[in-house]
């Protein structure tokens, strides 16, 4: 009777210590099975951001915009109008103005500006290679003279006579965006404004760049 008691006991000691192994072992099991999920759902998250990154790089940084060419304030050195004649003559200085918003220098070849009176020119000013850096606006300093030596008949004689004189700038620059110093995109940028003089005053009455 003893020994069938031992034989029971050590049966049933056996199984609980096997229970106890096949447990252990499940515990394990889980826990890798949670690292594994863990580090896919990092990697994942990983992968994620580095995608919104490139994408918000690529909508904003490497994103090449066409930089603007604007004139800055007018300073009237002289300015003379014969409405009997009809003619004018002005010196002025000014500030061709290059705003590049690109996340790289724009480096341009030199160009000219070009000043009309409906259309037809009447002077001209050069504006030299050089570049507008990473953000930023290229100031140059430049003297303008014009007259109206070189006009048709017109309405010239009608605008002196009402006191306003209306000019237009023109000019086309072309040069290339520099990115990452890898990447360069041909840009053309163009200036378009208009000026009004006031005769009675000598001054600049509006301007205006599109």
């Amino acid at each position: 009777m003893a020994e069938k008691n031992q034989q029971s006991f050590a049966s049933a000691n056996g199984y609980s210590k096997k229970d106890e192994e096949s447990t252990t072992l499940n515990s394990k099991d889980e826990l890798k099975r949670q690292k594994r999920i863990k580090l896919a759902m990092y990697i994942g998250a990983f992968i994620i951001f580095q995608i919104i990154v490139m994408t918000v790089f690529g909508l904003t940084v490497m994103k090449v915009k066409t930089p603007k060419v604007r004139l800055g304030v007018i300073n009237v050195q002289n300015l003379n109008s014969v409405p009997a004649t009809p003619s004018f003559n002005t010196t002025y200085t000014t500030e061709i103005r290059v705003k590049n918003t690109n996340w790289g220098p724009y480096k341009f070849d030199a160009g000219i500006a070009t000043f009309m009176y409906q259309g037809v020119a009447v002077g001209q000013v050069s504006i030299p290679k050089t570049k507008a850096g990473m953000r930023s606006t290229k100031k140059i300093d430049v003297t303008v003279s014009l007259n109206s030596n070189g006009l048709p008949s017109s309405n010239l004689g009608s605008d002196l006579n009402s006191g306003i004189l209306t000019l237009s700038s023109q000019a086309k620059l072309t040069g290339k965006v520099e990115l990452m110093f890898i990447m360069k995109k041909k840009k053309s940028a163009n200036m378009d404004c208009t000026i009004t003089f006031d005769l009675s005053s000598k001054s600049v009455q509006t301007l205006q760049c599109k």
